[in-house]
Formats: C-alpha cells, structure tokens, sequence
C-alpha cells in the first residue's frame, strides 16, 4: 500500500504555520477562560477507559489540521492493512496480527469484519493454542505440589507477563507465587532460587526460537540447580514457550506452547506468553483480558478519526514531538499495581518507534519516538515532580488513575481518595502555577497532561489499557511513515558481545577500538 510520508502532505506546513502562528503561545488557563466546554470537547469515552484530554496544548484548530494529515497519510488505509492481514512490516515482511490472539472465534454467520474471516485459518490455530495453553493453566492452578512458577525470559516475554502479573494481583489465585528473571547477571536468578525447592517450583522458558542468549544463559543455569538439588522430573517442571519445540526437546522439556511470526515480542502478552498471567489469573480471568483488549481494537478499527481515542493520543503525541520538540514523556500511574507500566511502555513505544529511516529506508528529516519514563505518581511526586513543575523543559506528562480501589474502603481508610485527590492535583498544578514574581516558588504553568481513568483494575480493562496503547504507537508510526514492527537496533550490541566474550577470557584485544581495548584490559587485569 502507497504511504504519504507526514512531512510531505499539505498539512504539515499547515500544522507548522498554525504552530508558528499560535501553538508555541498557547495558553491552557486561556483556553478554559473562552471555552466552557472545552473539558467535554476535549474529553472521551472509550470501552473502559475515559480519557480527558482538555488540559493539553491543543484546540479546535490545530486538531482539524491533524485529523487531515492523518487522511493525507493514509492512516485509516494502514490500520485495515493490519487488520486485513496484510504484511505491513515491510522489512521481514510480515504481517502483524496481535490483535488476533484476543479476537473472538469467528462462525459462519457471525456479523464479524470480512478482514478477521480472510484469515479465519490463523485464528482457529490461535484459539486451539489458547485453549491448550488455558487447560495447562488451570492445570497448574490445581496442583497442589507446585507452589512457586518462575518465568525465565527477556523483553517482550518479560515485561508483558511481569506488568500484568503485579497489575492484577488482585485477581490472583492463592498458594501460587510467580517470580520473574530476565537479567543475564546471575544475582537475579540466584536471588530467585534462593528460597524455592525443586520439587515444587515450574519454570517456563519464554523464547520464541529457543537461542536468545540471555533467556537460555538462565534456563540452562536454573536446569543445573534443579538437578543440583535432587530434581528429577525436568519435563514436569519445565515447560516452553517457543516455536522452536525440537530444541526445547532437546532441552528436556516436552510442554511447549507456540505462537506465530506475526507476533511481535512487544505485542505477545496475549499469546502463550502470557502464560504465567493465565496461571495467576485464570482461564476466565485470561479470557476477560482478551475481551477488553477486543474491545478496544473494535473501537480503533471502527471509531470515526475524531472520536477515536487511539488516534487523538497518537496525532497529540505527533503534534508534541515534531512541532513543540518535546523529547519525552512522564507516565504516571497513581497505582501501586500498575508500577511496571512505565517499563512497558518503554519498549513498546521506543522499540517500535525508534526509528531514523521511514519505510522504505530514507533518512527522516524529523523527530520520531519520545523518551519514555516514569514511576508510580506519589513516588514519582517526591522525586522528579520538582523537574517536571518547575524545570527548564516541558515533558507532557500521562496520568493513569482507577476510579474503585482494589481494596474495600473499611479495609485500608481514606488511602484511595488520597491517592485521587493527589493525582487530580498535580495535574491541575501543572496546568495553573503559581504566581511568585518569578523567583524560587514560581510555577510556570501551562504544563500539559492526559489524564486517563478507568473504573476498576480488572482483566478487561487493563486489556482496553494495552491495547490503546499498541495502537496509539501505530497511529505515531503511520503519520512518520515508518516501520513500527521491526527492531534491527536490538541486534547490534549482541552480535558484538559474541566477539567480546571470548575476549574475555583469552585476552585478545585485536581489532578493537582503544576504549574497548582498555575497559577489556582493566577487567581481565
């Protein structure tokens, strides 16, 4: 499919004339002052999450020029690309298809999309897998022997399952504890093994083709522990989740679950990934993640541009980055279980868009990807809040709050209308100030921030979380004219570590730089 690169539609001089114009002066206290409505302008429903949007450096006009531009470069053409099946991943020529693994199974007479049953094929594979993958779940849940579950991966394999794990521990089953090791550096794993037995922990390796350096380093490792502590029965307390089934064989594992190449690791917490959630969770509480990421895919896919909540976060995300210049992003979320969604995020957006070529490889004249970082927000508050009020840059900042603690009021008093009223808060400091002649207790205000706002931590809304997310990423993507779904800057350093290491131990510094020479000299010295 022909794509029309952002920066050479008629919106983009459009866009940069309005920003010149007035965009760089916008004032946000201004703007509620002249428009009563613009809280209910700016703000909208999505399934099970509500985002308000009014208390960002935007206004009618400057979101008309960016729903145009999104026309112009042919978004709403690429997202049914993906939807259909089509390989969009251009440079491994792929298709990319996450949004399958949660899809609903698709009968004959079902009033579904006609891109779904063009590949009605790989989603019976997808729900065959599922429900194997569910019964080994409940299987686990049921064994009484099996009390610790360790889940030896790295990435998406790690970041996906571990965020989710925390965010709804909640729902979690009793008698289970999931522990997670993704770090090469032993200390984490030895620090994991440390209190288990091996008769009673299961470990899943996560790898796709079974040879990731890190994920297998440990894997072999925790195998020799287990054996080294009188294990006997690796296939009982092994299982895989790869494609590559005659090596994890060969490891001594015969429970593998698989999935598809059209599975980024970014986007595979809803496959055989996700097992150590389902494990926690359950099958039905697994099920209720895929609905509510369904949910949200629906929405993206049908949703008019202007009410369509991935793409107005995606278009503001362009209109900061490429026209206000800011560098990064503050994810904030006011949840002590949703801790791990920065470095979610993280990868997501930064592994997908971190790009400096467009499709078809030209070098991009313009920004792509934003830093990502972030903490839980009260933490966050007393660290880098100072930064972010007062500070010499403006970083937008995402605030992620639940309506319904997780616990019962009389159980722990007044903790979650503290926490709300301290998320609403310094949203709305960013945006006012405060007045102080300009000297140490100034705040400059019209600091800009999207609040978002879910009902009640549950399975089906931190999947509508995730999946607006994903698909706020694409809608980035699309408008810089890039490839979202490859990641060729993961390769590099691994490649040269294979060179390094043996180094290492023989000594040989050949061929290499003088500051990797000398960093090798004085470790090997």
């Amino acid at each position: 499919m022909t794509r029309l690169r952002c920066d050479q539609t008629s919106a983009w001089p459009a866009l940069q004339a309005l920003y010149a114009a007035s965009g760089k002066n916008f004032d946000l206290k201004a703007a509620f002052a002249a428009d009563p409505d613009r809280f209910a302008t700016f703000s909208q429903g999505a399934p099970h999450v509500f985002a308000d949007l009014s208390k960002n450096l935007v206004d009618a006009g400057s979101q008309t020029l960016l729903f145009e531009l999104a026309r112009e470069c042919r978004l709403e053409q690429h997202r049914d690309a993906m939807f259909s099946g089509e390989s969009v991943n251009g440079t491994e020529k792929r298709a990319v298809m996450h949004f399958l693994l949660r899809n609903p199974p698709v009968a004959q007479d079902d009033d579904e999309s006609s891109a779904i049953k063009k590949i009605a094929t790989e989603l019976t594979q997808v729900h065959a897998t599922l429900d194997a993958m569910l019964a080994y779940a409940e299987q686990v849940r049921a064994d009484t022997a099996i009390t610790d579950i360790v889940n030896i991966g790295i990435g998406g394999s790690d970041l996906g399952p571990q965020m989710a794990v925390l965010a709804l521990g909640e729902f979690a089953t009793t008698g289970k504890r999931i522990h997670f090791v993704s770090n090469v550096d032993g200390d984490e794993l030895a620090t994991v093994l440390k209190g288990l037995k091996p008769q009673s922990t299961l470990f899943l390796i996560a790898s796709k083709t079974f040879t990731t350096t890190e994920t297998m380093t440990n894997a072999h490792s925790a195998r020799r522990w287990f054996e080294a502590q009188g294990g006997r029965d690796v296939g009982r307390h092994f299982a895989a989740l790869t494609t590559n089934v005659a090596a994890a064989n060969e490891f001594g594992i015969s429970t593998t679950f698989g999935f598809w190449d059209w599975v980024g690791g970014r986007y595979s917490l809803w496959s055989a990934i996700g097992l150590p959630l389902a494990i926690a969770i359950g099958a039905a509480g697994f099920r209720q993640l895929l609905a509510g990421a369904h949910a949200m895919d629906e929405h993206f896919r049908t949703a008019p541009l202007e009410r369509n909540l991935p793409v107005r976060l995606g278009l503001l995300d362009v209109w900061y980055r490429n026209f206000h210049g800011f560098a990064s992003r503050s994810i904030a979320p006011y949840s002590s279980a949703l801790r791990r969604l920065p470095a979610y995020l993280q990868q997501l957006e930064m592994e997908s868009n971190g790009k400096r070529v467009d499709a078809d490889g030209k070098a991009l004249p313009f920004e792509t990807s934003p830093v990502l970082w972030g903490e839980p927000g009260t933490n966050g508050q007393h660290a880098y809040f100072q930064m972010l009020h007062q500070g010499t840059s403006v970083v937008p900042v995402e605030f992620v709050a639940v309506k319904t603690a997780a616990h019962a009021p009389h159980d722990l008093p007044g903790h979650h209308t503290k926490l709300l009223a301290n998320a609403l808060a310094q949203a709305q400091a960013l945006m006012q100030g405060k007045e102080d002649g300009g000297g140490h207790k100034h705040f400059p205000g019209n600091r800009p921030s999207t609040f978002l706002l879910l009902e009640r931590l549950t399975p089906a809304s931190l999947g509508a979380l995730i999946a607006l997310q994903e698909h706020r990423v694409f809608v980035s993507g699309a408008i810089w004219g890039i490839n979202s779904f490859d990641q060729w800057g993961v390769e590099l350093g691994k490649v040269l570590a294979k060179d390094i290491e043996p180094r290492l131990r023989s000594g040989d510094l050949s061929g290499l730089d003088g500051s990797t020479a000398g960093l090798l000299r004085k470790i090997a010295g």
